[in-house]
């Protein structure tokens, strides 16, 4: 009996101790110090790549038909001419975002009268060829394209060139908790957590933005070929954030 009582209290007092030193342990984790920055890296870069949307648009007051065949007629001669100017071999493409063919229809007096019908065919211009952007767009117009809806630039390597940023950023971190630490004493013992993550801001927003028929229709392809619309890519600033905690000791 005494043999049993001996090996229980043996037992409690031995959980006991593993309690206690697994308490000792957590109340060690929550009590550890760390020390939080945050850095940046930045960098500007040319855009290397120029996407265009370019729409045709075409009506008629009594065919869907006839303004479909004109849509079709004019996009035929964009597609064409755009697609001699791009570089396929080198990641270039055109492609139909949108089209819609539709009755336009103006209310009065709670009825409902035809005003025409209508079609819109919405193409995709994604080319390197950064510095021809104001060729294409002109040629386009000439062609009988009506609406110029946007022009965006970009960076191709945009994974490289933020993997190079976000390295130099956390370089930044260690060596600014490091000075931390040791300034007050102490000294970096682990990473607690780590954040990172990059983003873009172009320094100047190109715009490229308007009708055809507020264009000097008189000017024939030679001209527009002759003199391209003055678009530049500026500048793509790159960001990268690095938030990190080290614990110290």
């Amino acid at each position: 009996m005494k043999k049993i009582l001996s090996a229980a209290l043996a037992a409690v007092l031995a959980s006991g101790f593993i309690l206690a030193g697994t308490q000792t342990a957590i109340a060690d984790a929550i009590e550890r110090g760390f020390i939080s920055v945050a850095t940046t890296a930045n960098t500007e870069l040319p855009p290397d790549v120029a996407e265009i949307s370019i729409a045709v648009q075409t009506s008629d007051e009594k065919s869907l038909q006839k303004a479909t065949e004109e849509n079709k007629q004019i996009s035929d001669k964009v597609y064409t001419a755009l697609s001699s100017m791009i570089n396929k071999e080198n990641g270039d493409y055109i492609k139909t975002m949108n089209y819609s063919a539709a009755p336009v229809y103006s209310y009065k007096n709670d009825k409902k009268n035809l005003l025409k019908y209508e079609v819109s065919n919405n193409i995709i211009v994604h080319t390197k060829s950064v510095k021809d952007a104001g060729k294409m767009i002109d040629k386009a117009i000439s062609l009988g394209a009506t609406n110029i809806n946007d022009l965006s630039f970009s960076i191709s390597e945009y994974d490289k060139q933020c993997n190079d940023l976000l390295a130099i950023a956390a370089k930044k971190a260690y060596t600014r908790a490091s000075i931390l630490a040791s300034s007050s004493g102490n000294s970096l013992n682990g990473i607690k957590s780590m954040v990172g993550s990059c983003s873009t801001a172009e320094a100047v927003r190109p715009q490229y933005r308007m009708l055809a028929k507020n264009l000097s229709m008189a000017a024939s392809a030679d001209t527009a070929e002759s003199s391209s619309s003055p678009v530049q890519g500026g500048v793509i600033k790159l960001f990268a954030n690095i938030n990190v905690a080290y614990f110290v000791k």
